[in-house]
């Protein structure tokens, strides 16, 4: 019980938003490159001198700055920064660094896109992964699957308000059966959320998703507290699936992965932390240890929501 405490309350300061993703384009050509990093403007409120900051926590092994600028882009809401590089030979393979979980948010997300001579290679930066080498080799199918897929699973474990609301889902739910229907429910929700918004023509804010997604995690904890035995919770779980979905169709459009890929990296890890905590859930022997929990999570829920609209 004392831990499972902790655990909730350690990991509502382990980070700012629950959205914190820049991108990155860097194009190769010869002895020259030309990089342009895009971050939310809000990310950036924090940061001193973003103008000098944010570039050099992005690192191209072997390349000589020669020009760059950075500025705020209010039709996007971005801050953009550009600039030069030159190498002393062509390039074949790049090593790069990139640290900007370290003067952003501890949960930033670096997305980089590189390309040589028509070969592209992709990059997921976070402040557990820092460095990679891009060897623009012309990959086998197998190994751009394998690396959306996973950055899917670690989209939907790594941010607190994911954790927080499988384990919501997990307190929620009254049998082992009704677990499965509820997970099932919420698979359908986050699906068809990335099928249909891009038809909508509708492209949610990151702070909306965000607020929503916290609130999500209030609702189920006060189904918890005062509603534990009402009929058919499935049925809300799907709508809330639809708020998580948005979250991953932010993803896949700021990262360009395929959202099939993306997705069934997602359920295959919420699944397996499905497990875990439904089987954590069930050995949960106090009713009155359930109801802690579900009003730590009913406050960390509001609070955030809170934090999201500041």
């Amino acid at each position: 019980m004392k831990r499972a405490l902790c655990f909730l309350l350690m990991t509502a300061p382990a980070a700012a938003h629950v959205m914190s993703m820049s991108t990155g384009d860097l194009t190769i050509s010869g002895t020259r490159a030309h990089y342009e990093l895009r971050i939310p403007l809000y990310e950036t409120s924090h940061v001193k001198q973003p103008d000098e900051v944010l570039l050099a926590n992005v690192k191209f092994d072997g390349a000589r700055l020669v020009s760059k600028t950075c500025r705020p882009d209010a039709s996007s809401d971005s801050y953009v920064c550009t600039a030069d590089y030159t190498f002393r030979a062509p390039v074949e393979e790049l090593r790069v660094e990139c640290t900007l979980a370290r003067v952003t948010v501890p949960n930033h997300v670096h997305l980089l896109h590189a390309t040589l001579n028509g070969r592209r290679e992709e990059a997921v930066f976070d402040n557990t992964f820092t460095e990679t080498t891009l060897r623009f080799r012309g990959p086998g199918a197998a190994q751009p699957a394998v690396t959306e897929a996973m950055a899917g699973l670690l989209r939907a474990l790594r941010g607190p308000v994911q954790l927080l609301f499988l384990i919501a889902l997990a307190l929620a739910a009254n049998s082992r059966r009704e677990l499965t229907q509820m997970t099932a429910s919420f698979f359908v929700g986050q699906c068809a959320a990335v099928a249909l918004l891009p038809w909508s023509g509708w492209q949610p804010a990151p702070r909306f998703v965000e607020a929503a997604a916290a609130l999500s995690i209030a609702y189920l904890a006060v189904e918890i507290l005062l509603l534990p035995k009402s009929g058919a919770p499935w049925l809300m779980v799907g709508a809330l699936g639809t708020i998580h979905g948005a979250w991953l169709w932010l993803f896949i459009e700021n990262t360009r992965y395929h959202a099939t890929l993306v997705l069934t990296g997602a359920i295959i890890g919420e699944v397996a932390a499905l497990a875990v905590m439904g089987w954590a859930a069930a050995r949960l022997s106090s009713t009155r240890a359930v109801m802690v929990l579900s009003s730590v999570l009913l406050a960390f829920g509001l609070a955030w929501f809170g934090m999201s609209l500041r």
